[in-house]
């Protein structure tokens, strides 16, 4: 993809002018791509950052969340049903009474949360990591836990009200959890 001024380029290389060619030679050629990167770039979603916000009763349901950061947030009563936060950053936050109905959370970080009363029935839990987080009095029928992190005595307590089988990935939540029968 040689432009003319670059083949110029060879013949004027042995006069005074010929660094002024090579220069404008390879703006061109650098500029040629940018394009391409640009419209590269257009294909993912900018990510979203909702990091310190107050959120409480939003209504975040059905809507692309993927890798968004939502840490140290209040989401006390929002609605995040079905919503896909795929990767998303869930760390610190308070998630008392929060839809979380159908979620995809899968590789999610979700570590030190409190989903105290919240509703995780049919969310997908995949590879998340859920270190330290309070699930007192939370639905999670129909989950799927499959390899997410959790403290032992997490996966305990939660064993003790996991039921139902997932609808999108057709694990149970028991299986998941490794619940001993």
């Amino acid at each position: 993809m040689k432009s003319a001024l670059c083949r110029r380029l060879q013949v004027a290389n042995n006069s005074t002018l010929g660094w002024i060619y090579a220069l404008i030679c390879s703006v061109l050629v650098v500029f040629s791509w940018m394009p391409i990167a640009i419209a590269q770039a257009n294909t993912y979603p900018l990510p979203l950052s909702f990091s310190n916000a107050e959120l409480r009763g939003r209504d975040f349901s059905g809507q692309e969340l993927r890798a968004a950061e939502f840490s140290n947030a209040n989401l006390e009563r929002a609605d995040f049903s079905h919503a896909d936060a795929r990767g998303a950053i869930f760390s610190g936050s308070t998630a008392t009474g929060t839809n979380f109905h159908g979620v995809d959370f899968t590789t999610g970080m979700l570590d030190f949360m409190s989903f105290v009363g919240a509703d995780l029935s049919d969310a997908v839990l995949v590879d998340t990591i859920l270190l330290q987080s309070s699930f007192e009095d939370t639905d999670i029928a129909g989950a799927d836990f499959t390899g997410a992190i959790l403290d032992g005595a997490q996966a305990r307590s939660l064993c003790k009200t996991a039921t139902g089988v997932n609808p999108q990935t057709g694990i149970s939540t028991r299986d998941s959890l490794g619940c001993q029968e």
